[in-house]
């Protein structure tokens, strides 16, 4: 899969990380728990807002998944680099 980083000012970090679990474990983001349950969005999403620096990492399992979110805006679940679509 190709990987690409968010525009920051269209897309949410949170909202990028439940597409990727959706895709990698091919579910229906409406299936899937809801991300608060394992991490707060807004928090996430504030950490890794435009200017937040490339050396922001945050690492956290979701659905049951390693999920890696880095500052550059990229996603990563179980080792496979997610875009945003």
């Amino acid at each position: 899969m190709t990987g690409a980083t968010l525009d920051y000012h269209t897309d949410s970090v949170s909202l990028q990380v439940i597409d990727a679990i959706a895709d990698a474990t091919n579910t229906d983001a409406s299936d899937l728990e809801p991300l608060y349950d394992v991490v707060d969005p807004e928090a996430l999403d504030q950490l890794f807002q435009s200017g937040s620096g490339a050396a922001v990492r945050v690492e956290f399992e979701y659905h049951g998944m390693p999920v890696e979110v880095r500052g550059d805006g990229t996603v990563t679940v179980n080792g496979t680099v997610h875009g945003s679509r």
